[in-house]
């Protein structure tokens, strides 16, 4: 019995799209736009993993177990990003200039 093969379009077309959005990120670290820096990347950063998630982790069509762990892993991950944002946030002298 041969193994199944899949075809390589999704795997192609998502590395472009990642390629596209490193070259969104490299060029948007150059950019004056101030305050919007960290939100903009971070939405760029979102999209790569959201990407990842669905094309290399399998976890495109009807939902299943694996859709319960991608989404617990998304919790903790804003879990940690938020306690990390209120760590700064309360330092004195915030924000920094």
């Amino acid at each position: 019995m041969s193994p199944r093969r899949e075809p390589l379009l999704p795997y192609a077309l998502a590395w472009f799209v990642l390629m596209l959005l490193l070259g969104l990120s490299i060029f948007s670290a150059y950019q004056p736009i101030g305050i919007f820096h960290p939100i903009v990347n971070f939405g760029i950063a979102a999209t790569q993993a959201a990407i990842i998630f669905i094309v290399f982790m399998r976890l495109r069509g009807r939902p299943s177990l694996k859709w319960v762990f991608a989404a617990a892993g998304f919790f903790w991950l804003s879990f940690l990003y938020g306690l990390g944002i209120i760590d700064y946030a309360t330092r004195s002298g915030f924000p920094a200039h």
